[in-house]
């Protein structure tokens, strides 16, 4: 994105001196301290579905829709983030906060996903074994879509990791810390998500944009390389974006 002001201006710059300039102005992102909030609830009477996208890999949009609640912090207590994410695109295709956990927040960000996207049969929704994705309402949307179920089977991350990842896109890059209330917070959620969308490039989608990549549907090359080996992944590092 940075190559045609480049170019213009006859810079010439590699990636670790734009960095080191980022740097020094104050201009990278930094990690925030991790609050351990629980937003997920699997102990219930409902049904739990199978992993089925173990091994997985969509090669277009709408073949795979992740699920996750983030929490966002207001002063004297939470919100809760309802996300579905197109797996191949990375767009978020449907949300909705909310003041509390019940599955109606759930539901409201599966519908908005779904107006939004119509030809979805055949598709598998992937999500963790929370109370709001396994109860009946929510459930019966899917099959009635003809959309398959699909759940995390223990409490590894990589097992939804791609919903973890805009998880920490959001929170780190483009969400405050704490908002003053709720009726700020609807409004910051909303604007932080059309800028993910519309203009944040991701490596793994050939540093285009989600919504480019989900509206023309185009072959995109990963651009990050996973450090996760075989035997070590609970302890490595990886850049997914």
């Amino acid at each position: 994105m940075l190559q045609p002001f480049m170019q213009e201006h006859q810079l010439h710059i590699g990636r670790d001196s734009l960095f080191t300039v980022l740097c020094s102005n104050g201009l990278l992102v930094g990690k925030r301290k991790r609050n351990k909030h629980i937003t997920t609830d699997s102990f219930h009477r409902y049904r739990k579905y199978k992993n089925l996208i173990k091994e997985f890999v969509p090669v277009g949009s709408n073949q795979l829709w992740v699920s996750d609640i983030p929490y966002i912090t207001l002063q004297g207590g939470f919100a809760y983030l309802s996300l579905i994410t197109d797996a191949y695109s990375r767009k978020i295709v449907g949300f909705y906060l909310s003041n509390t956990l019940e599955a109606a927040g759930s539901i409201n960000a599966l519908t908005m996903a779904l107006q939004n996207n119509p030809r979805v049969e055949h598709m598998i929704h992937h999500s963790d074994r929370g109370v709001q994705y396994c109860c009946n309402d929510y459930v019966a949307i899917l099959q009635n879509n003809k959309v398959k179920t699909s759940m995390t089977e223990n409490g590894d991350p990589l097992e939804n990791a791609i919903a973890e990842r805009v998880n920490g896109i959001l929170k780190d890059e483009l969400l405050q810390e704490v908002y003053a209330d709720f009726t700020i917070a609807q409004h910051e959620v909303a604007k932080a998500i059309s800028v993910y969308n519309h203009l944040r490039p991701h490596s793994s989608i050939s540093y285009k944009t989600p919504v480019d990549v989900h509206c023309s549907n185009e072959k995109v090359e990963r651009k990050w390389k996973s450090y996760y080996g075989k035997k070590e992944s609970s302890k490595a590092v990886v850049a997914y974006e």
